[in-house]
């Protein structure tokens, strides 16, 4: 009779990396079966009761136990074979590689994993591997815009040194409008939620009108203060900052804002001299991505209308009354992400494409 094995060794660390490995989603189940045997030998189990357990033959048990012995948790891999000699050439994955970077032939607006295949003479699955293997997805679309602004940088850094590094006893206050938001009801009711299934709704609609968002976030805290208006004049606009200097009596406020007329106008120059505790702050033309407020209009977008109804262009108001009131109960603080390599590398970009015509 064969002599019993004593149990297999582990020090800490390889315990707690084969109890991950047990219970992992994501690892082969072949490893997952591996870490388990290890932890079954290391409680002292004879390998042909463990093997039973397992429902594998008892030599693989004494196969695994041997390379995890010699080489860890890195043993209980499967080893690289020799297989079939791959069909697809360096050459081919080239070819594939510079004709999808190409423009597209006539018709067509892009490449896809078929037009490639019908284009090379070249098995779909082989291109379909090409093209994970070197990431590249014809099928995407991102869209950009570089500014235009001469004062950049200087902008962006002044903003940015003022999300980073507030001044003292001041809060820095993001606003900007969102207009056009549309009060658009459905032809028939909408049906609810079940198992399997998504709520829907018409796909015809009806306006009624729309409304713009005057928007006063305090990144400090992400309290927003706003007014629902139907016209974006430079008196609505004014009258909507002297409610927000009302919100903070005696605080001085540096505000965020992007180079829209009414921001800059004459109009609002004289209520800057008339407001000595406030500062306005532009950021750079089209770079609306450094107004922190922009963060609450994508919250608003896809958290209150994305799905709604409304009858009327009073409703709106009032659902976005409602929403902003719900909003500022748990509300927390925004803080900037963008790093000065990040900055730098923007910056740069920039630059350049104001350089060649771009911008």
């Amino acid at each position: 009779m064969p002599k019993a094995l004593a149990p297999l060794v582990l020090t800490e660390p390889q315990r707690v990396e084969l109890e991950t490995l047990a219970r992992s989603r994501s690892k082969s189940a072949s490893q997952v079966l591996r870490a388990r045997m290890m932890l079954l030998c290391a409680s002292g189990q004879p390998n042909r009761q463990l093997a039973a357990a397992l429902d594998v033959k008892p030599h693989s048990v004494g196969l695994w136990r041997k390379r995890f012995e010699q080489d860890g948790c890195a043993g209980l891999r499967d080893e690289t074979r020799s297989g079939r000699p791959a069909k697809i050439t360096p050459v081919l994955k080239q070819t594939i590689v510079n004709t999808v970077c190409r423009k597209p032939p006539k018709g067509l607006s892009r490449w896809s994993v078929p037009s490639l295949s019908a284009k090379l003479g070249i098995n779909r699955d082989a291109i379909h591997r090409t093209l994970l293997e070197h990431d590249l997805q014809p099928h995407r679309l991102r869209t950009f815009n570089f500014s235009p602004d001469p004062r950049f940088e200087e902008k962006l850094l002044e903003v940015v040194g003022l999300y980073m590094s507030p001044p003292d006893n001041a809060l820095v206050l993001c606003v900007d409008e969102k207009t056009g938001i549309q009060a658009l009801d459905r032809t028939q009711p909408m049906l609810p939620l079940a198992a399997g299934k998504p709520r829907t709704w018409s796909n015809e609609y009806v306006r009624h009108g729309t409304r713009a968002l005057l928007a006063s976030m305090n990144i400090a805290t992400g309290e927003v203060v706003a007014q629902v208006t139907r016209d974006r004049k430079s008196a609505t606009f004014l009258g909507f900052m002297d409610a927000v200097t009302a919100r903070y009596p005696g605080q001085r406020l540096c505000v965020v804002m992007d180079n829209l007329n009414t921001h800059t106008n004459r109009a609002a120059k004289d209520w800057l001299n008339a407001h000595p505790l406030v500062s306005f702050h532009y950021t750079p033309t089209h770079a609306s991505w450094v107004n922190l407020v922009e963060c609450f209009f994508s919250i608003l977008t896809r958290k209150g209308l994305r799905q709604q109804t409304h009858k009327s262009g009073q409703a709106l108001e009032r659902f976005l009354t409602d929403f902003i009131a719900v909003y500022n109960r748990t509300c927390g603080p925004f803080t900037w992400t963008k790093g000065p390599e990040k900055l730098s590398r923007i910056i740069q970009l920039t630059q350049l494409a104001q350089k060649a015509g771009i911008a």
